[in-house]
């Protein structure tokens, strides 16, 4: 395990990269620098083990064999639920659901909480959500017949507030709003606890996503003044394939199911069904055993390190980032320039380069960045681009990988300028 600093606020990256088989590899001739957290994280040997370990010793199916195997899966599973839960800060491990990915969650969110909207009745997402937090609750609306509504963002790509405020944005027609923690193209940290404040005057429920920031960010969901927060495994070193919804346990035993089938239920007749208390009323089926067990383990890694430390690290890399960005002729960030509220995706454009070419161009020196529109393109439109070039680190991000980074795209900027 990477080692603690002397006050237990930072740590050894050189040390914790050990950890990260995959980082030992070269990409292209080239010692890989690997600058796409924010779509999916490398996983720890630490997690790959646990996950060998399950799966080479304990595989069975949870709460149906009682045999052996069947209870030390069931055990796993249930240790991971609640290592997730005291990671968040939830009330209890019952408020924590299993889903395959944070999409699954907000729609489980969207379906549940939308079951008795109706005409009339409102929905508030923002114009810098990812996709996952767009389709799911305009699906809903077309179901219902209840309108979709949505912050705008300043230029600077914070949450127009006073717009909003102006517009009458959250009334008493509000019955959800939804918005991303961490916005996965801008980088923004929108005032979550603000803005639940404002909804819970009006009785709204408050969903997060969360997928971006509860691998960056200390996370307390009473904090957070959220009703349900989603996030994924695979974008804080877990495996892909395991998700979490979180739900404040009163409003869960409210919700209808999500998804019929074995094991949600509590007796199933011709006639009809009665369903299981949560969580289980919304894990039907085989979940992802070996997933969440990884994702334990993934909670475990990141815990010893200390959230704190992870956010002082990621804090210090991005500003070293966009520092060096700041200073590069021909870059144009989209979104917040400062530190101020700020996570650790940096989407930007270069003059004369479309985003793929950068992107392509970068990897042949072995630096992984992504370029389109980061599965949200309606803030891409609200900026005026097609598409950007995105870079995030994570807690294994060094400042040598950065420079690497910025030299590169300084290199394609400069060929690009001699081939006209």
């Amino acid at each position: 395990m990477a080692r603690l600093g002397a006050r237990g606020m930072s740590f050894d990256v050189m040390s914790l990269r050990a950890d990260f088989p995959i980082l030992t590899r070269e990409v292209n001739g080239y010692p890989l620098a690997y600058l796409d957290s924010a779509n999916t994280s490398q996983k720890p040997r630490q997690v790959l083990d646990a996950m060998t370990d399950f799966m080479s010793g304990h595989n069975a199916n949870v709460a149906r064999a009682m045999h052996t195997l069947g209870v030390e899966a069931t055990a796993a599973y249930e240790e991971a639920r609640a290592k997730i839960a005291r990671f968040i800060g939830a009330t209890r491990p019952e408020e924590v659901v299993f889903t395959k990915n944070a999409s699954e969650a907000l729609n489980l969110a969207a379906n549940t909480l939308g079951a008795k909207l109706g005409p009339g009745d409102e929905v508030v997402v923002s114009v810098l959500e990812h996709h996952s937090n767009i389709v799911p609750w305009q699906l809903l609306c077309q179901r219902s017949g209840a309108t979709l509504r949505w912050f705008d963002v300043t230029p600077d790509g914070r949450l127009d507030l006073d717009k909003a405020h102006a517009e009458n944005l959250v009334n008493d027609r509000t019955r959800v709003v939804s918005l991303a923690w961490v916005s996965n193209t801008l980088g923004t940290v929108n005032p979550i606890a603000e803005v639940a404040a404002w909804a819970g005057e009006y009785g709204a429920a408050v969903v997060v996503d969360g997928a971006q920031g509860v691998p960056q960010l200390p996370t307390d969901v009473a904090v957070l003044g959220a009703d349900m927060l989603a996030f994924t495994g695979h974008k804080m070193l877990g495996p892909t394939g395991g998700g979490v919804l979180w739900g404040r346990y009163g409003l869960l035993e409210t919700l209808p199911p999500f998804l019929g089938g074995g094991e949600m239920i509590e007796i199933v007749r011709m006639e009809g069904s009665t369903y299981a208390p949560p969580p289980y009323r919304f894990e039907a089926g085989t979940p992802p055993i070996a997933q969440v067990v990884g994702l334990g383990a993934a909670v475990d890694y990141l815990g010893a390190i200390g959230m704190t430390a992870i956010a002082e690290h990621e804090r210090d890399i991005t500003g070293y980032a966009l520092g060096r960005l700041l200073a590069t002729d021909g870059v144009s960030i989209i979104g917040p320039t400062t530190l101020d509220a700020r996570g650790g995706a940096i989407s930007f454009t270069l003059d004369g380069v479309h985003p793929h070419d950068l992107m392509q161009l970068l990897d042949g020196r072995g630096v992984a960045v992504r370029g389109g529109h980061h599965c949200a393109r309606p803030v891409h439109e609200r900026f005026a681009v097609q598409a950007s070039t995105r870079m995030s680190s994570y807690l294994y991000t060094t400042r040598d990988e950065i420079d690497r980074f910025v030299d590169g795209v300084e290199f394609v900027r400069d060929f690009f300028a001699r081939v006209g």
